[in-house]
């Protein structure tokens, strides 16, 4: 199957889709907005937005947004709002959730809380899909936003939820998963290194499924053939991954702005593991990456 190279690929297969209802929490938030305008209009998403009524009515008059075509509830605390953006998703009211004008920990504690029945006991992580001049395909990375410091066993859910992400959105049957470190051989001073080996082998024990995993991989040689090559590296992952598993919080959101503010990138996110996704982004991404999060996170809606 040939491999998805841009990320408005991800929009017309959302557009096919058709629309899917997202509970927004705090919603009186420019971009945010804007970016659900953007999606309404593709015809990929219907929002319900939750929050102080007369804030984002004044964001909506200043943009050109008509608030006839959204549903609109008013709940003036940040609390309040959130909390009734996760009721409206565990009622299925609405598919997924999307973050607006709150702090990331403040959603996410509301998301967890055993009353929504939305934990499923697997990790959550953050899932970004990357457009980068001069890669080949789309890149998924994971996990730049979410898990501090993850240990052997939640680097295997992320790594799960990375491949579903490559399945379910990028139409990628059997996803190549490098595991990253500072080098590519195991050495014993770097647990990243050893974890990586280790990962490896349970998916060629078939512990870890539908994909292949490799690793320790360093960055250049797990994106490029040329790299992989000069050290001597016999992988079918090497210098052609599909995914990117990252050794911790620190690694991941370091490429992630790398990426996109020094890189040129385009970047699409999702969170993944509870019982629906949720389109979460940061407080400095533009317009264009909330809609892309939002085409990402259409396309993950169902058995998740």
């Amino acid at each position: 199957m040939r491999n998805m190279k841009k990320l408005n690929e991800l929009l017309e297969k959302a557009k096919k889709r058709g629309p899917k209802k997202v509970s927004v929490a705090v919603a009186e938030d420019e971009v945010v907005l804007n970016a659900l305008e953007k999606a309404r209009k593709e015809g990929i998403i219907n929002a319900i937005l939750v929050g102080n009524k007369t804030k984002i009515a004044e964001i909506a008059e200043k943009n050109n947004i008509n608030l006839d075509n959204y549903e609109v509830i008013d709940e003036k605390s940040e609390y309040e709002a959130a909390k009734t953006a996760v009721k409206l998703v565990a009622d299925k009211k609405a598919d997924f959730i999307m973050k607006g004008k709150i702090k990331t920990g403040d959603l996410m504690r509301e998301v967890l809380k055993e009353e929504y029945n939305l934990r499923t006991g697997k990790t959550l992580s953050l899932v970004s899909v990357f457009e980068i001049p001069g890669y080949h395909k789309l890149l998924v990375v994971s996990d730049a936003g979410m898990t501090i410091a993850p240990t052997l066993e939640q680097k295997v859910d992320i790594i799960k939820n990375s491949v579903l992400v490559a399945k379910m959105a990028l139409d990628i049957e059997k996803p190549k998963v490098a595991i990253l470190g500072a080098v590519e051989i195991v050495n014993p001073k770097m647990p990243a290194t050893i974890e990586a080996a280790i990962l490896a082998k349970m998916n060629n024990r078939n512990q870890i499924k539908d994909c292949l995993v490799d690793g320790p991989f360093a960055l250049d040689n797990a994106v490029s053939m040329e790299a992989a090559k000069h050290k001597g590296i016999e992988s079918p992952v090497a210098g052609d991954a599909d995914i990117l598993i990252m050794p911790d919080i620190e690694a991941g959101n370091i490429f992630y702005k790398a990426m996109v503010f020094l890189g040129g990138a385009k970047v699409a996110s999702t969170i993944v593991g509870a019982r629906v996704p949720i389109a979460l982004t940061s407080r400095a991404d533009s317009d264009e990456v909330k809609l892309l999060s939002l085409v990402l996170t259409n396309l993950m809606v169902g058995d998740l």
